[in-house]
């Protein structure tokens, strides 16, 4: 049974920072493509930050320069470190796992930045 399982958020400042988890299992984890998605009420969802399984990044326009996406292979996990935060970062935060044609969702962590 595949899961991920997110972890981290909660309410920060804005400037603030936070680091977010998602633990996979069930998967041959370092194979797999890790990214994270985001989605604020009423928007749809949108891809965050992606690392792909030889190590290489890429970033939404919105987010380069601040939020830093990595991966862990030994412990099957994906952070994204999220610093200088925006009000507009509000979401559920959720983590993706994809190979070819097949992709894995977490249950979603909620990420509230507010004064």
């Amino acid at each position: 049974q595949v899961q991920l399982v997110e972890s981290g958020g909660g309410l920060v400042q804005p400037g603030g920072s936070l680091r977010l988890s998602c633990a996979a299992s069930g998967i041959t984890f370092s194979i797999y493509d890790m990214s994270w998605y985001r989605q604020a009420p009423g928007k749809q969802r949108e891809l965050v930050a992606t690392i792909t399984s030889g190590g290489r990044t890429n970033y939404a326009d919105s987010v380069k320069g601040r939020f830093t996406i990595s991966r862990d292979n030994a412990k099957n996990t994906v952070y994204l470190q999220m610093n200088s935060l925006k009000p507009e970062g509000t979401a559920v935060y959720y983590c993706n796992a994809h190979i070819i044609a097949t992709n894995y969702w977490g249950q979603g962590t909620q990420v509230t930045v507010s004064s």
